[in-house]
This record gives C-alpha cells, structure tokens and sequence, in this order.
C-alpha cells in the first residue's frame, strides 16, 4: 500500500542522491555501520528474541552529532554508547517503516572515527521477521521451530539497525537456544556449547553483507553432508530425502565460479524449511534457505538452487543500493542461474526457462495494471512512501533479465560484462551500472560498441511501465511439443468425451519434462476464454492430474481449473494452500478462488481460518490480494 501521509522520521534530501533509500531512516550520508555483535537468547515461550546488539559506527564526514537507525515493533531498554549511557529518541512510528531510532553522540565524531553503539532491546509479538511454529506446524510434530525473514525491510525487526541495501556490514553472533535444538545463521558456525541449561551457538560472518541477509534458524535440525562446502540441513524426518535432491549443489557452484569469480564465502549449506517458507529460496549467505515444495522426488525442481547459488555473486557480493534498483540483484541473478542451467542442461533448456519467465512477467503485468498500479511494473519503480512488499514480482527478475539478454545479443558479448569485478563487495545503483557499461565497452571496443549503447531506450527500460521495449526471441525448440499439444486441446474443446479419449492418450506426456508440462498448461492457462469443465474432467482422468505431487505442475493445473470455475478442484486448492506456504502458489490460487463465483467466500474463509499458518510477511500480502476483491 502507498502511504498517503510521510514517515514521521525525515527521509534523506535529493542532494544525497548516492545514498539515498527511501525506505530506511538511517543518516548514512553522515556515518555508517560496518560491523554487528549480536548476543541474543531465543523463547520460545514468549515467542521473542532479547539481548543486545552492538554496532561498530564509523563517520563519514567531520562533526557528526547523532546516529540514525531503523527499528519496527523493538522495545528498546537502554543505549550506550562507548560503554557509557547515551540519550535516545524513539521518533513516532510509521506503520511500515517502523521508528527512527536517534542516538546522540555527546562527543561528535570527526571523518573515519568511530564509536561501538550498543543497544540492549527484544523483538516483540509483531516482529515480521520472524515466524515463531508450534510443534504441531513441524514435520516432526515434537519441537517448535523459528525461521527469519528479513527482505526486503524486516531486518529493522530482528534488531536495529541501518536497514538499507547501501549499508554493508560484518557481524558476529552469539544465539542461545534450548539445549535439545540447533540454531543456524547466515553465517559460518564457530563453536557450539552447553551453558546453564541452554545451547550457546556463535557465529562468524566475515563478510560485508547488507543487513536483510542477516537470518537465523532455530529448531530440531540435522544436517547431512553433500558436497566439499554443503551440508543440507533439515528437520530429521526430511533429511535424507532432502540431501538426495540436492545432491548435485556443488556443481552449481562450479559453474557459477567458471562464468564470474571464486566463491568467497567458504560454505554454501542449504536448509530446507518448513512448509510456512514464504519463497522458493533465500540467498542468506553461508545458508541458503529453501522451500520444501523443492522435494519433488525426482530433482526436478532443483534449478531453484541455481538460483540461489547465482545470488552469491549477484546480490550478495554485488548489491542492489536500494529496493528501487532490485533488479540489479535479480535481473542478473536470473541471467546467471539460466547460463548454468545452459552449461549443464544445453542451450535450449536456457532459452526454454526465458519462455517460461516471459509468461511470469506479462502475469505480474496485467496484475498490476488490474489493481491501479502499472507504475509497479517499471524496472526501477519510486518506492518513497510505498511498501517495498507491494511491488515484489517477477518484474525486476524477468525484465531485469530480458535486459541484460538484450543487451548480450545486441553487443554481442557476455552479459555479465565486468559487473562483479568492478562492483564485488559494494552497493550499486543503476546509473553506475550503466556508466560502467559504457566505460567496459569504450575500454574494449571503442566507440562502435558507443555507438550501439547509444541505440537503447535507456529510459523506456528503466522507468516506463509494461513489457519490455523490445521484444526478445528465444529458441523454442523445447516448447514446440508444448504448443502443438495445447493447440490440439484447444481446437477440440466442442468435442465430447468418447472423442477425446481417441484423440488424447497418457503417452501425450511421456517424454515432457517437468518444465513441459508447466508451459503446456500455462498455454491452456493464457486461451482467450477457459476450456469447458467436461473437458477439463476428460484431461485430469486421461493425464492423472489428480495425482500430481511436483509443485510447480499442480499448482498450474489448479489455476488451469479455477479459470474455468471448476469447482471439483476446490477442496484440491484448499489443501494446497493450507499446507504450502510459499507465494508463488498461494497468491495466484488464492486470488483464482476469489474470483470464482462459488469460491470467494470460501477463499476469504479459508484464508482467515488457517491465517497462523503463513509468515507474517506472506500473510500480509494475501490479505490485501483477496479481501479487497
């Protein structure tokens, strides 16, 4: 939602163009936080986090008098600051940015100078960060379990902070939990010790990292090794069969070292949450965390991973500024996970994901030009006043990358360029992308290549709602099958079921991979009017869709289904979206449910029934996608 009045809290002036975030309070054109010492003990109880954090600050100019940070629903007890009380002011909350915390300095720091800032606080009841489960919400049904999720604006939750994507930092951490659990983080694990009853675990990243990559996990979790920087973690129930499906991380990670630079985090594990998980994956550095709607049984859904790997240079290394230059984390986080998905599985398999990525982007299109807010849509979106949460979709992944593929095939070089060389371990905007471009390109092949840069409708790409500019041409040798079998479909939706059972058989889909089968049916998905519900009877029966288990293909037929209002599949949908937390499937079944003409209320009541199931985050958006209808 757009906030129609501003933050309580002033933002930063246009003349710190560089450094400003229109999300985040922090003063960072003054002074900036470079490294976290965390010490927190986990209740489950109370369903909170209390402890103290404290912040390494260093000025970046002469006289600085006080320290901005973001914070959203903390209770702050005291502040220090070098060991002595410091005053401090909460200022009135905004209801999505939370409250500038103001920490006076009694003694102005000058250039380079710095100051540890530590502030004893506890995470409330209303942390949106954090989902606190109850054992029942497990896979084991024994012991409760606590995930985070920072991004985009959530770390301010979790603790203070400068919650900005321009503010890198290290941090060590010290979480203590109950003896009989683990506690994982974003980090690589140091020691691990028992203390009066409890389980005291440290961490170390060492790493600049921006804060809303700072995660912790908590809860009865074992973890098998994989690979020579992988372990996968999970709850004991999953583990095997979790390790088996991502077996083959490490050559992820190779590939990815042969396209860009070394891996420099030392560890990449990964940790396969419960079913409440709001997204297919979470690129946290040293843990990457995963969806279990991945463990299709057959690694069919494992290029998720890909993606995530790809994040350890896009988006980890090289960071976005911020949340209005997303795309610069997963535009070329989406470039890079097809180019391995290329290297292992051959070029068609690459352009094949671009097709089905396309139809991902024209979807988040029409959604937001149906809800008033085409604006959303453009690369680099205004997000002042606006909930970065808002504007999440495909947009900045999939026209991120129909640039950058653009732009490969027009200079006809890599599209990665010297992105990562230039800007690993900074924050970037995308005016520095851009004169980096012209600077890489006029450095290797003159003022030919100028010239071709001269020709892109920079403006169009960046700022104007809708599709891209210009439209790209994949190979489709993997969608011809598709298309054929979803034409034939389509030109016998008249006929009855003796017919259709001549002219379709199971062997339709014999030789379709999982991702053929995704795009057959968005094909039927996007007709101009929806098939009959005879003949979506017939198909089911025919191709065993009833019984489908890979995520991806289900959830697709289930929006094939609720288009034509069929309403056989509603018990279907309910169970998918009560037992599947992650969005990318709930929001588009739970808004084809309320469209329905016999499913509105049912959504809206299933929705309100099983709300405690979803992260606040998830549960959050949903709200506002399907009551308003």
């Amino acid at each position: 939602m757009a906030w129609l009045e501003p933050p309580s809290a002033p933002l930063l002036t246009e003349s710190n163009q560089l450094q400003q975030d229109p999300n985040s309070y922090a003063n960072t054109h003054q002074v900036r936080v470079t490294h976290v010492q965390l010490d927190l003990t986990v209740d489950f109880s109370s369903k909170t986090l209390k402890g103290h954090v404290v912040l390494t600050a260093v000025a970046q100019v002469d006289g600085v008098t006080e320290i901005v940070l973001d914070s959203n629903h903390l209770e702050i007890d005291s502040v220090s600051v070098d060991g002595a009380a410091a005053p401090f002011v909460l200022a009135t909350a905004h209801p999505v940015y939370g409250r500038a915390l103001h920490i006076t300095l009694v003694s102005p720091l000058s250039a380079s100078s710095s100051a540890a800032v530590t502030v004893a606080y506890s995470t409330t009841a209303a942390c949106l960060a954090a989902q606190w489960l109850d054992p029942a919400q497990t896979v084991g049904k024994q012991f409760p379990y606590l995930f985070t999720q920072c991004q985009p604006i959530y770390a301010r939750t979790l603790l203070p902070v400068m919650d900005t994507p321009y503010v890198k930092l290290t941090y060590d951490a010290v979480v203590r939990v109950p003896r009989h659990l683990r506690a994982l983080m974003s980090a690589v694990p140091v020691v691990e010790v028992e203390e009066g009853g409890l389980k005291v675990c440290k961490f170390k990243q060492a790493i600049a990292i921006p804060s809303y990559l700072i995660a912790i996990a908590v809860g009865n979790i074992e973890g098998k090794r994989v690979g020579p920087r992988t372990t996968v973690w999970s709850e004991p129930e999953v583990v095997e069969a979790a390790a088996w499906e991502f077996a083959d991380t490490e050559k992820f990670i190779k590939i990815g070292e042969e396209l860009l630079t070394p891996y420099v985090w030392g560890v990449y594990d990964i940790l396969v949450l419960p079913s409440s998980f709001p997204y297919g994956g979470m690129e946290n550095p040293c843990l990457t965390f995963v969806t279990p709607s991945l463990l299709a049984g057959d690694r069919s859904l494992v290029d998720v991973v890909a993606h995530e790997a790809a994040h350890s240079w896009m988006g980890n290394l090289v960071t976005s500024s911020n949340w209005e230059n997303f795309w610069l984390n997963e535009g070329f986080t989406v470039c890079i996970e097809r180019k391995i998905m290329g290297a292992m599985h051959g070029q068609h398999a690459r352009h094949f994901s671009a097709i089905i990525g396309e139809k991902a982007l024209k979807e988040s299109v029409e959604h937001f030009e149906k809800t008033g807010h085409p604006e959303y849509s453009c690369l680099c979106p205004r997000l002042a006043n606006v909930d970065p949460d808002d504007v999440f979709s495909s947009v900045p992944y999939e026209k991120g990358f129909h640039l950058l593929f653009y732009l490969e095939e027009l200079l006809g070089g890599s599209s990665v360029f010297d992105h990562v060389e230039t800007f690993s371990h900074r924050s970037v905007t995308t005016q520095e992308f851009k004169d980096n471009l012209y600077s890489f390109f006029k450095r290797q092949h003159g003022d030919e290549k100028v010239k071709l840069l001269d020709t892109v409708d920079w403006d169009s790409w960046f700022n104007k709602p809708g599709m891209p500019p210009v439209k790209n041409t994949f190979d489709r040798t993997l969608a011809t099958a598709c298309d054929a079998l979803a034409a034939r479909w389509l030109s016998n939706v008249s006929a009855d079921e003796s017919t259709l059972r001549t002219l379709f058989h199971a062997s339709d889909l014999a030789d379709f991979t999982s991702p053929q089968k995704v795009v057959f049916l968005e094909l039927l998905l996007d007709s101009a009017s929806p098939l009959p519900v005879p003949v979506l009877d017939v198909m089911e029966q025919i191709y065993g869709f009833k019984a489908l288990k890979n995520c991806e293909e289900r959830s697709r037929w289930c929006e094939v289904s609720l288009k034509a209002e069929r309403e056989s599949v509603f018990p279907d949908v309910v169970e998918f979206v009560t037992t599947m937390g992650r969005m990318k499937y709930v929001r588009p079944l739970y808004r084809g449910l309320a469209r329905c003409k016999a499913g509105k209320a049912l959504a809206q009541e299933t929705f309100t029934k099983h709300r405690a199931f979803y992260h606040p985050i998830c549960a959050a958006i949903v709200e506002k996608d399907i009551m308003g209808l």
